[in-house]
């Protein structure tokens, strides 16, 4: 069968593979005098397990076999000579037999196929030659102690690759296949084997790849993610990508799904029959198996479907029904833009910013021709130490690493090897691409054969003539690399505008001829120095940018770079002036559409900050605004010297000498700088007689300054935060001399204050920061931690003689047990003031309901900078007094303002004549493609991080949500100083404390999905639904909800509206979810607290809150379009999303439309919740507090609203309705009842 055939039938319906024939073989039993026969009956060594030898041994069991699993209904089988390559071959001493064995396996199949067909001429079976992964891995060393080391190299794979595939097809097969792939830079081996293969044999057969993942973090064994992998292998000519072995069918689905997402062609998926049991063997059924790759089928995921390890003819057998009549997979289109990868994807693609341009940093340190520290380092073979430079870019924002190793002295081709290989034991770098830098090709093709990864050449130019060229570029495409094109030809470097476009053009049109990806090509039209003195080179710079615009306007597709280093080398000596140059210089190259730069990712010097003369003086030199420009800058530098050679502020800040010892240690708490604090509290221990001293002076000093700071909105949380931290180092640093010395601290504090998250609620975040706050004003601070039931305060307070009590709370529950715990100290006797805070109090709810309980002073607070300043006047003497009747005389004015105020309620009866008026007899609903219960456990962060609102994240920062525009400014300085630029003089500090926690924020989502966290899990289900009045039935469980009474125009809602009456006479639909962005996120998050870094732990817990809103989002989307499918050619950015633009709804219980928290208890009974690790309070509220729970409804005209105040008529009759006691039912809806 040829290949037009075979992708003729994948379109038209799925096709069957085969199943495990390992599994097969075993029922045989076969003998050592099997596996030798006649032909190896001499052979030296032990031959059984050597399956593949059994091509020539025993044909007739292989043969059986294949006829077994062509009558279970495959369209697909596969030879058996998945170990037939002479590298795994060897462990029998059989290398010197690949041909012979590969030959037999595929006549042997052929023969079967054709027999077969000749029977049966209405069938069509495709041959396919199977190929293993070997048994040896190019990306990783076997030698823990020498991570250099290969014990294979591409060029072995290559020739192994080749050498088994030129037998396959000879003996006649359909198809290669690539199967249980672990090891990426092994199948780019295979791949360019096989093209080079079919290419002498001039045939055309379809390639099929399928990897298998190393567990459910969902990356290969090489440490590669699904879709890093498939931006690493979409240069060759594949027919099909896919997944076997690994998982069972039920845990390999998501992963498909992801595949199927990204992957430009068809998908083919063969699992095991379930994971091994204790004895290795496998004990799903046929029909469990079937019922398990069920959705792989009903989803559209799969255009090939068998079976691996453990899968024998009975289990293929179920699946030809299985897929009668249903829809193969259709391949999404292959995206545009640029994709590399290292273990994981970069994307480099204009469409995603709004502005059409994003930047990507290359890291230039790697560069023994830039750098002497990494020369040095490089020829004292010290690799170490070269990693951490390595290492470094990447941490300072790196997206790319250039590698170069040109130098005399050095066999760059060695050196360029050992790193390679080393990097690629790092993870935390090889995460990133890597640009493979060289004038030597030798070097640059080798380094394209250690890096499993699409990396860039840098570079190929016409320098040399176009056959030279075109050679070159075509090797590059084999290899599936992207390249860097110098604007460099035959008549030398293009330093012109007219000459830069001239050879970039002529460039890409050679490119073109050999169908090379524009994608793929980025011109660098060279980066010339500029200020030399000598005239012709004064428009250099004006001219690159120039060419820039001019190659992103008509070369469609191929991307801009340079050395941005380049432009600067006439101030060598003064990094000062040539930061400010490079930022300068970008700012205005990536207007014009510059997409990356080779520059140093650590300088931080921003446009906006540049000295505002000097910043004049560059663009003359950078856009040739005045001949004499460079004789100005010349003299302006001279004349400036201080300036030129100052360093960042921050670590003048930090490190000035001339600051007094008890200023520098303020310093470094103010500036949340540890850098020098250990040889500064050395210092003060040689000053000061007591390691406490240290403490309740300078220290304290500098945390009271914060605490002014904060407090006048100088300083801002993420500070404040980083502050504590350095604070507690400090602390750490001195305890030992502390214990020395046992002696009594004696520390004079402001104050003793108690928190606690009162009983039912779980959630901790807003009292961590206030509690961070008051830590910073010197307050002593005892943290019960979060469920603390009302008689643990009161014991605790006893104990402790606090001189404040803070109470927290986030759910409506929480309202009412504030009421207790005041209600109980009243009882004991205990007398000192309360703060209460959390989203759901308010200063109105504290004075109606919980002050009149307690006769001392309760206050809400709502800012955490307004603690301590109310913690201050309440113990201090002077002002207590004044404070107290004041608060009075407030409370008492919002209760008489209350009293006039004449909030109508319509009657229950007429508020539900008015509800939502829907012509249910227009109303046809959408049936969902997948009834039941399903869960997704878990969900690939990367996945739900696009889903992220950042608005709200600032907000959990106390930062307004205007600085979310930070989320669309692209890393350079440039950009970065412009959007501070757009805000007011007296915001720019706070916009720059945003734009630091935004990049914390993402270094830490990096980390999360370096680490594979399994944070974000969702359960959910759609059910049959009808209305009943105020109540939905859905599926057996009936759910009582709560109509609108608060007078207005228009219809008083209810959800129930939205859901069609069971009077109808019709089935509607509803479905239920729980999802959570924080399973298992408490081990990372002590660690940060164990390691004394508060921020982080903060930080890590509001980006648990923001991942669970976006799992929710990202759920309700493919609910709307896949699962249930009401919504399939939804079209929305994340934007649309935000602004809720989408069809239908999905209200969260504990919020307005759903206020009644306990309704979780109800929907835990539909989903199970504890299948995604959630864990209910006795007041309903979740456990991690980081999830979400609610409804999905379907209707176009439902909408989102907030039920409000409810009558004492529709409380009972709701509280009737839930079997709720009056009490619980107050407590549950405390918030709605007049």
């Amino acid at each position: 069968m040829d290949k037009t055939t075979f992708i003729a039938l994948l379109k038209e319906r799925i096709l069957i593979l085969d199943g495990g024939m390992g599994t097969m073989i075993q029922r045989y039993n076969l003998t050592e005098t099997d596996y030798r026969g006649e032909t190896y009956k001499d052979f030296p060594g032990m031959l059984r397990g050597n399956n593949d030898l059994l091509c020539i041994t025993r044909p007739d069991v292989i043969a059986a076999i294949h006829r077994q699993y062509v009558e279970a209904g495959v369209d697909i089988f596969t030879t058996n000579t998945f170990n037939a390559n002479a590298i795994s071959l060897e462990d029998y001493g059989m290398a010197g037999e690949v041909r012979a064995i590969n030959l037999a396996g595929a006549r042997l199949a052929r023969n079967v196929a054709d027999n077969y067909m000749a029977e049966h001429p209405e069938r069509q079976l495709f041959v396919a030659g199977s190929v293993g992964p070997t048994n040896k891995t190019a990306s990783m060393s076997p030698d823990v102690s020498n991570p250099a080391y290969r014990a294979v190299t591409y060029r072995d794979l290559y020739q192994a690759y080749k050498e088994q595939i030129e037998a396959l097809v000879e003996g006649g097969v359909d198809i290669i296949l690539f199967e249980t792939t672990f090891d990426t830079l092994n199948v780019k081996a295979g791949l360019e084997a096989v093209d080079c293969v079919l290419s002498e044999q001039g045939k055309d057969l379809p390639v099929m790849v399928s990897l298998t993942l190393a567990g459910q973090g969902g990356r290969t064994l090489s440490g590669q993610t699904l879709s890093a992998f498939v931006a690493s292998v979409m240069h060759a000519n594949m027919v099909s990508i896919g997944l076997n072995c690994s998982f069972g069918a039920k845990d390999m689905k998501p992963y498909l799904e992801e595949l199927a997402r990204i992957a430009p062609c068809y998908i083919s998926a063969y699992p095991n029959a379930g994971l091994p049991n204790s004895f290795g063997g496998y004990d799903e059924t046929p029909e469990t198996m079937a019922e398990h790759v069920k959705p792989f089928v009903e989803e559209g995921l799969v255009n090939i479907l068998g079976g691996c390890c453990g899968t024998t003819p009975e289990h293929i057998a179920k699946f030809p029904e299985l897929i009668r009549g249903a829809r193969p997979h259709v391949p999404v289109e292959k995206p545009k833009g640029l994709f590399l990868s290292g273990l994981e994807l970069l994307t480099i693609d204009d469409s995603q910013t709004s502005d059409g341009n994003r930047f990507t940093v290359i890291g230039e340190r790697c560069n023994v021709a830039g750098s002497r520290k990494f020369l040095r380092l490089i020829k004292e073979k010290n690799y170490e130490e070269a990693l951490s430079i390595a290492r470094k870019q990447v941490e300072d924002g790196a997206q790319i690493i250039d590698i170069n190793m040109d130098d005399g002295l050095l066999n760059a081709e060695k050196e360029m090897t050992t790193f390679l290989n080393l990097i690629a034991s790092e993870p935390d770098i090889a995460r990133v691409p890597i640009m493979i830098d060289s004038s030597q090709w030798n070097v640059i093709e080798q380094g394209l054969m250690c890096v499993q990864g699409k990396c860039i050449v840098n570079s190929i130019s016409l320098k040399e003539g176009e056959d030279v060229f075109l050679h070159r570029a075509k090797r590059i495409k084999q290899l599936g690399a992207a390249t860097v094109v110098m604007a460099f030809d035959e008549k030398g470097q293009a330093d012109t505008f007219e000459r830069k476009i001239e050879v970039c053009e002529r460039a890409y049109r050679l490119l073109m001829s050999i169908d090379f990806n524009p994608e793929d090509i980025i011109f660098d039209p060279n980066v010339l120095a500029v200020a030399t003195g000598i005239e012709e080179h004064d428009r250099y710079a004006l001219d690159f940018i120039r060419s820039v615009g001019w190659i992103k306007q008509n070369l469609p597709g191929a991307k801009v770079s340079g050395g941005i280093s380049n432009l600067s080398f006439s101030f060598r000596g003064n990094n000062y002036v040539r930061e400010a140059m490079h930022t300068v210089f970008l700012y205005h190259a990536i207007q014009q559409g510059m997409d990356m730069g080779i520059v140093n990712p650590s300088s931080t010097l921003v446009y906006e900050d540049i000295n505002r003369e000097l910043r004049t003086l560059l663009e003359n030199v950078i856009l040739y605004r005045k001949q004499d420009a460079a004789e100005s800058l010349i003299q302006w530098t001279v004349a400036n010297s201080q300036i030129a050679s100052q360093k960042k502020e921050t670590e003048v800040e930090a490190t000035n000498v001339h600051l007094s010892l008890e200023e520098r240690l303020a310093q470094s708490l103010i500036k949340g700088v540890s850098d020098h604090l250990e040889d500064d509290l050395r210092e003060a221990l040689q000053k000061y007689s007591h390691a406490v001293d240290i403490i309740d002076g300078p220290l304290m000093d500098g945390m009271n300054r914060v605490g002014e700071l904060f407090g006048a909105g100088k300083m801002f949380l993420p500070q404040v935060v980083k502050t504590a931290r350095t604070m507690k180092r400090a602390v750490a640093i001195l305890q030992p001399a502390i214990e020395a010395e046992k002696k009594a601290s004696g520390s004079t504090r402001a104050g003793k204050i108690v928190f606690a998250t009162v009983k039912g609620d779980v959630h901790d975040i807003g009292k961590n920061i206030v509690s961070i706050v008051l830590s910073c004003n010197n307050y002593e601070v005892i943290d019960l931690g979060v469920m603390v039931p009302a008689e643990t305060i009161i014991e605790t307070v006893k104990r402790e003689r606090p001189d404040i009590l803070c109470l927290s709370g986030l759910i409506t529950p929480s309202l009412e047990e504030m009421v207790h715990v005041t209600d109980e100290m009243q009882k004991a006797g205990l007398h000192i003031p309360i703060m209460v805070g959390g989203a759901t109090t308010s200063k109105l709810h504290t004075a109606l309901k919980i002050a009149p309980h307690y006769n001392y002073p309760v206050i809400h607070v709502s800012d955490a900078s307004q603690n301590p300043l109310i913690a201050a006047k309440l113990l201090n003497a002077s002002t207590r007094d004044g404070y107290i009747e004041e608060l009075n005389r407030e409370y008492q004015s919002l209760r008489n303002a209350m009293e006039k105020r004449h909030e109508v309620l319509v009657p229950l009866k007429e508020a539900r004549r008015k509800k939502v008026n829907i012509d249910w007899a227009l109303y046809e609903p959408v049936k969902p493609r997948y009834m039941g219960v399903h869960c997704l456990s878990p969900i690939e962060i990367g996945e739900v991080i696009p889903y992220i609102h950042w608005s709200l994240f600032f907000h959990a920062w106390k930062l307004d949500g205007k600085y979310e525009g930070i989320t669309q400014v692209h890393g350079c300085d440039a950009c970065r100083a412009a959007w501070i630029a757009d805000f007011p003089e007296e915001q720019r500090g706070k916009a720059s404390e945003a734009m630091q926690l935004y990049k914390d924020a993402n270094q830490l989502l990096s980390q999360l999905k370096d680490l594979g966290a399994e944070y974000c899990k969702a359960v959910f289900g759609i059910f049959p639904a009808v209305s009943l009045g105020d109540s939905l039935r859905i599926g057996e469980l009936t759910l009582p909800l709560l109509r609108q009474q608060v007078q207005h125009d228009g219809a008083y809602k209810c959800l129930a509206d939205y859901v069609m009456p069971q009077a109808e006479g019709r089935t509607d639909y509803v479905g239920a979810f729980a999802v959570t962005g924080g399973s298992g996120f408490e081990y990372l998050k002590e660690k940060f607290e164990q390691e004394g870094d508060t921020y982080r732990a903060m930080l890590l817990q509001t980006l648990t809150d923001r991942l669970a809103e976006a799992t929710a989002e990202y759920l309700h989307r493919k609910v709307r379009m896949e699962y249930w499918g009401y919504a399939p050619h939804e079209n929305l950015d994340m934007k649309d999303l935000f602004q809720v633009k989408y069809a239908g709804i999905r209200p969260a219980i504990g919020y307005p439309s759903l206020p009644d928290q306990w309704l979780n208890k109800e929907l835990d009974k539909l989903l199970n919740f504890s299948q995604i690790g959630i864990r209910l309070t006795e007041n309903g509220a979740m456990q991690p507090t980081a999830s979400i729970s609610g409804l999905f409804i379907a209707h176009p005209q439902s909408d989102y609203f907030m039920v409000g105040h409810i009558d004492e008529e529709q409380f009972q009759d709701y509280a009737a309705r839930r079997g709720l006691s009056e009490k619980t039912a107050r407590k549950v809806l405390s918030k709605n009842i007049e």
